[in-house]
Order: C-alpha cells, then sequence, then structure tokens
C-alpha cells in the first residue's frame, strides 16, 4: 500500500486520537449518560433511567440556583480584574520593548505556583485575626486591629477574597497572551495614528483592541472556562463557607457525588455546566472574534 501525504498526516495523529477517545471522549458520554439515571453509589449497584428527572432536581433547588449565581459572578470578578490588570501590563511591556525582558520572566513566576500552594499561601495571608495581611493594614494604620475585616469568614466578601489568589495566579497568563498579541499589531498603523495626533484612549479603544479580537476572545473563553471550574483554590481556602457564600458548581458537583452520594443528580448539574460554558464560549467567539467580519 502506498504511504500517501494524508495516510501518513492520520498515522501520526492516530495515538493522539486514540487516546483521546478512551480517556476524554468515552468518559464524556458515560458523564452526560449517567445524568438520565438514578444511579445507586455503590459500586455495581442497580441504575433506574429517570429521564430528564435529576435536570428538574437540579434546577429546582436552592443550591444548585445559588452555586450557580456565584459561579457566574467569582467568574466575572476574576475575568475581568484579570484582563484589565493583563492589558495595562502588556502595554507597558510593549512599550518597554527588549527592556522588558527581565520584568517579563519575573512577572510569570506565578504560572509555576500550584493552585492548592497558591490557596494556602492567601489563606495564611488573608486569615482572620492573625493573617499577615491585616497585620500590615494595622502597622499601616489603616486598622485598628487584625480581626477588623474578616476576609475569609465574611459572607459579604468571601467570594471576592476567595478570588484574590486565582486573579494572582494567572493575570500574568492574560498578559502573556495580550502581550504576544500586541507584537502583531502593524507599526506603520500606530505610527500613523500618532501622526494624525491620535490621543492613547482612542488609540487604544478604536485600532489596538479591535486588531486584537481574536487574541482577547481566546485569552477570555480559556480563562472565563478556567475561572467558572475552579475548586481546589476555593477548596483549600473556605471549603466553600462561610454559609456556602463561595460554594460553586464546581464545588456542589463534588459534595453531591461525594458527600451525598447520588452521581446521576452530580452527573445532571455537570452537564449543564457543560453546555453553559459552550454557549457562553459561542457567544464569545461571535461577539468579540467575529470570524468572517472584515471590520477593523
Amino acid at each position: 500500500m502506498r504511504l500517501t501525504d494524508r495516510r501518513f498526516a492520520l498515522a501520526l495523529i492516530a495515538p493522539a486520537a486514540l487516546f483521546l477517545a478512551a480517556f476524554v471522549a468515552w468518559p464524556l458520554l458515560r458523564f452526560v449518560t449517567n445524568a438520565f439515571y438514578e444511579i445507586s453509589p455503590i459500586a455495581g449497584g442497580p441504575r433506574r433511567f429517570v429521564g430528564f428527572g435529576n435536570f428538574a432536581t437540579a434546577f429546582a433547588a436552592p443550591a444548585f440556583q445559588g452555586a450557580a449565581l456565584r459561579t457566574i459572578v467569582y467568574t466575572l470578578i476574576v475575568v475581568a480584574l484579570e484582563f484589565t490588570l493583563g492589558l495595562a501590563v502588556a502595554l507597558v511591556f510593549a512599550a518597554l520593548g527588549s527592556r522588558s525582558a527581565v520584568f517579563r520572566t519575573v512577572f510569570m513566576y506565578p504560572l509555576m505556583v500550584a493552585p492548592v500552594v497558591a490557596g494556602l499561601l492567601w489563606r495564611f495571608l488573608l486569615i482572620d485575626n492573625f493573617g499577615i495581611l491585616n497585620e500590615l493594614l494595622r502597622r499601616a494604620g489603616l486598622l485598628q486591629s487584625t480581626d477588623q475585616i474578616a476576609w475569609l469568614s465574611n459572607p459579604k466578601i468571601a467570594l471576592f477574597s476567595v478570588a484574590l489568589p486565582d486573579i494572582w495566579l494567572t493575570t500574568s497568563f492574560i498578559t502573556l497572551v495580550l502581550f504576544a498579541g500586541l507584537q502583531n499589531v502593524p507599526g506603520d498603523v500606530i505610527e500613523a495614528a500618532r501622526i494624525d495626533g491620535v490621543r492613547f484612549p482612542t488609540l487604544l479603544f478604536r485600532i489596538i483592541l479591535p486588531l486584537l479580537r481574536p487574541v482577547i476572545a481566546v485569552a477570555l473563553i480559556v480563562r472565563g472556562i478556567d475561572a467558572a471550574r475552579a475548586f481546589d483554590i476555593i477548596l483549600i481556602q473556605t471549603n466553600g463557607g462561610p454559609q456556602d457564600s463561595t460554594t460553586t458548581l464546581s464545588l456542589l458537583i463534588y459534595r453531591t457525588m461525594t458527600r451525598n452520594g447520588d452521581p446521576g443528580l452530580a452527573s445532571a448539574m455537570g452537564t449543564v455546566y457543560l453546555i453553559g460554558m459552550l454557549v457562553v464560549a459561542t457567544v464569545a467567539i461571535l461577539a468579540i472574534w467575529r470570524p468572517g467580519s472584515d471590520q477593523a
């Protein structure tokens, strides 16, 4: 048999395709299928088909509704702050040019930290009474006592507090992606705009950001999905507390599966989350990237 280029390419991707089919596609199919069954938590136990019963139970549960809302708020906080900070730093790096090489290297260090380690680190920074952050604020005269701000035990601010480690960890990722995109912005376009007297805000919002649409779409989608499935970094800090104020969908699905012993309901919740992420990603691509559009 003659080995054509097409057959050679298929032979090269076959191992990866088989791996994805065995360890991604098949488990995902089983996961979605389990959402339509009432499954015994005991291995080898009975399975009873309930149709959309698990989905109805999930949507009617106040815990699921609250976790979904908190997941959306958490994701918006993380992505908005990361994008704003990341864009600002990327613009500074682009302005510095080759002189920013050392700063870029140092700025990437948080990406090397494991989320569990980051969660533990920020827990020691924010923990009540003897947290390092409150102690520094007290010494600076901004607080009267170290227990004045209960970062992790006040339900009103706990969700924002557990988002801080995530922002610290992955702002550098957004910066790296946007900085790479800025390198592809035509220099003659920027120079022509400056010669015409265009001010920086107009240059940023009317020229630079529109040219970065594909890069921005990729960065927001990747980070949005990653932030929405945050689990370990929240589990380490608050375990979903206080008063479930930091319980996101990932934690709720985990508890439903392990603590409540209901694989079918957990699969239904996970399937709803999966569909939601696909819808959000599609909307982001169409709204930000605008594939096929000739507009700048």
